[in-house]
């Protein structure tokens, strides 16, 4: 693999640069709606992907060489992985990353052992963080590659893997206040069932939520103060999912009283596994309160699994960019939990992949202004509704009618027929002339 050290910092040279290591959109000075583009767009780097996804498959070894010039599965290689990872962000002016625990050390049979060295390896990245000004966005506990979770970490039928779930949370934790990380997610993993042959699934729910209720007990205690995190998937790796999408995920908050502080962390390539759009998931997010931070990626329409492709889709990025810039930002940011194809195996590959992810939402970003500021799309939508601005239409919003009321309305119409044209087609050319001038 080549050094990283011989590639130079990428620099914004605008659209019409054939420089393949530079970025066409992303500028991230650019004022846009009175906000810097950077902080419309707080990216992250995914400890995971970036620095440990080899290109392995089901079917086949790594492509990628990802020792960073030491052997695996020791503590010179995670150092290793700290240096290269600092080094790849500072030369795209990333200020963010997300880590889960056994992304930063081996993990060992002994958790006392994975614990010291995750000690270890917390202090080495706060050096890198105040050499370099990169901040952890967050973090969280890898509770689904072990084969002690199999069924589940808070859904497990075991008191013991769940107290061990527990301790692995309560050190996960311990580094994201360490690093002063913003947010704390829960990814569901394994927290699902096969068949219900052999599953209470009330009990589960009940013990997830429980375990949920102890993490933000000890993280207030130990001072967090940012947002917890579900991240809803609806498939991969058990057949029924608890967090199917947001709207499954926020229920369940507010089931067992959780909605104050927890938010969503919504990723597209789970969105279109729901059977969402990726946006839906960020509106659906956003009127319930609970839009917290985005996994930026995406997934393939003719694959089933969740691909975690670099996002490419300017039309995808340029609704959700809709999406958040209506909610008024992110309590987090954009971590891209998206890796190379399996052929893309060079330093080179990886830095071109973040510059496509990085221009796809600036220019989702820029589009989405363009929209906003045309006006069109959203004076439609107010129209669109205008019938309740009406008298009656106001008691019906006002709570202060009822059915016989609007009963009797409706007999002296005799009927409704015209409800008027949605006129998508006509909103999607808004879009395409807006997208394409």
């Amino acid at each position: 693999m080549e050094h990283l050290k011989d590639f130079k910092k990428v620099k914004f040279e605008g659209k019409d640069s054939k420089n393949p290591l530079s970025f066409k959109f992303y500028d991230s000075e650019k004022i846009i709606l009175g906000k810097k583009m950077k902080e419309h767009l707080p990216f992250a780097m995914s400890w995971w992907h970036t620095l440990g996804a080899n290109g392995a498959d089901m079917f086949g070894r790594g492509t990628i060489d990802k020792s960073f010039g030491e052997a695996p599965a020791t503590m010179e290689h995670a150092k290793a992985k700290v240096d290269f990872g600092f080094e790849f962000m500072s030369k795209l002016g990333i200020e963010y990353f997300c880590f889960h625990d056994v992304d930063l050390v081996p993990e060992s049979d002994d958790i006392n052992i994975t614990n010291q060295r995750l000690d270890e390896i917390s202090d080495y990245i706060l050096v890198k963080m105040k050499e370099t000004g990169i901040k952890c966005l967050w973090g969280t506990a890898n509770m689904f590659s072990n084969p002690r979770f199999m069924n589940g970490a808070g859904s497990t039928n075991s008191v013991n893997v769940y107290a061990f779930a527990a301790a692995q949370i309560k050190k996960a934790l311990d580094i994201t206040v360490k690093l002063g990380g913003k947010g704390y997610v829960f990814w569901g993993g394994r927290e699902g069932y096969e068949t219900l042959l052999n599953t209470d699934v009330k009990f589960e729910l009940d013990n997830i939520a429980r375990l949920m209720k102890m993490a933000v007990t000890y993280g207030r205690k130990i001072g967090f103060k940012g947002d917890f995190y579900i991240e809803p998937k609806p498939k991969e790796p058990m057949k029924h999912q608890y967090d199917y999408d947001a709207a499954t995920a926020i229920g369940f908050l507010r089931q067992y009283g959780l909605d104050k502080d927890f938010k969503m962390n919504i990723e597209a390539n789970h969105a279109t596994l729901a059977g969402h759009t990726f946006e839906h998931e960020l509106r659906i997010s956003a009127i319930n309160g609970m839009l917290g931070s985005i996994d930026a990626n995406e997934g393939d329409p003719n694959l089933g699994w969740d691909v975690d492709r670099f996002p490419v889709d300017v039309y995808s990025a340029t609704y959700a960019m809709l999406e958040v810039i209506k909610a008024g930002g992110l309590t987090g940011g954009f971590n891209f939990d998206a890796k190379n194809r399996r052929p893309s195996n060079t330093i080179e590959d990886m830095l071109q992949a973040y510059i496509l992810g990085m221009d796809t939402f600036a220019l989702g970003l820029i589009k989405a202004a363009e929209i906003i500021e045309d006006g069109r799309i959203d004076a439609f939508i107010k129209d669109k509704y205008s019938s309740f601005n009406s008298e009656l239409g106001q008691k019906i919003l006002n709570n202060s009618t009822s059915l016989e009321e609007l009963a009797e309305h409706a007999y002296k119409l005799k009927d409704a027929n015209d409800p008027g044209s949605g006129r998508q087609e006509y909103l999607e050319s808004v879009v395409n002339q807006i997208l394409f001038k």
